[in-house]
């Protein structure tokens, strides 16, 4: 099998092509529903991914007796210590985030 690899930026070059094709209205109805396919199937692994993380969250928010947020503000502002603990909870706070915003960057929307 035969498969291309590209590099970040010849990939993003491809998608400003790609972009450029859509204004012009030089698509084809299969390239249109290959990318709602890969769209969609990205935004459904973000959800799967979301719902993983918030477990984890919830197991934090328990034990602390905090909602992630709020000790999220705190780790921030340097009012928790470093125990291995909160490094773990912070970062998995940001990483939900990340999520969160790609899953809006997917849907177009609130990631519904």
């Amino acid at each position: 099998m035969n498969t291309l690899h590209f590099s970040h930026q010849a990939m993003s070059q491809r998608l400003l092509t790609l972009a450029q094709l859509y204004q012009q209205g030089a698509t084809s109805e299969l390239m249109e529903r290959i990318l709602l396919k890969l769209f969609l199937y990205e935004a459904d692994t973000c959800r799967a991914q979301l719902t993983e993380f918030e477990k984890d969250l919830a197991v934090f928010e328990e034990r602390y007796s905090l909602p992630s947020n709020e000790f999220y503000r705190r780790y921030q502002s340097g009012q928790t210590d470093d125990r291995m603990d909160y490094v773990e909870w912070a970062s998995l706070v940001q990483m939900t985030e990340n999520l969160r915003q790609r899953l809006r960057l997917l849907t177009g929307n609130g990631g519904t």
